[in-house]
């Protein structure tokens, strides 16, 4: 597992038969380039011949999203609905992954100080707030230019 993995086109390849390929998870960070750049999208990478561990990796970094989105936290994690999409004796792990780490908004403050103290119209045009009410769009990496 890296964290932090700059998510381009060109690591997504098996580059040799030494060298695996990754899989993504869903950004959870967006850089701050101008328009005219290509966006950075940060997300979490997993060897791409892992068939259960990347997607439940992928699965963590959406309920941290969801968990926001639903104002649950450390102390409300256990409202959290238990899931069996890895089965049974995994039903408990995304319901622990908000316990143990908070939702996305708590680990930003944590690693991001910054985060969360902007307010009115400049919120809205930030990149790594999450959308209230309408899809938020974003360019796909690599693609700028086109």
């Amino acid at each position: 597992l890296i964290a932090g993995a700059l998510r381009e086109f060109k690591y997504d390849f098996r580059s040799s038969d030494d060298l695996a390929g990754v899989d993504f998870s869903v950004p959870y960070f967006y850089g701050n380039e101008s328009i005219t750049e290509d966006l950075s999208a940060y997300s979490l990478a997993t060897v791409e011949d892992s068939e259960l561990f990347s997607p439940f990796v992928n699965c963590v970094v959406v309920v941290l999203m969801w968990a926001l989105r639903n104002n649950l936290a450390e102390e409300s994690y256990s409202f959290m609905p238990l899931s069996s999409i890895f089965g049974s004796d995994l039903s408990w792990a995304l319901r622990d992954a908000v316990r143990y780490s908070g939702n996305y908004a708590t680990i930003m403050k944590r690693n991001f100080p910054g985060y969360g103290q902007s307010t009115g119209e400049e919120v809205g045009g930030m990149r790594n707030f999450l959308n209230a009410g309408q899809p938020t769009m974003h360019a796909y990496p690599g693609l700028g230019g086109l």
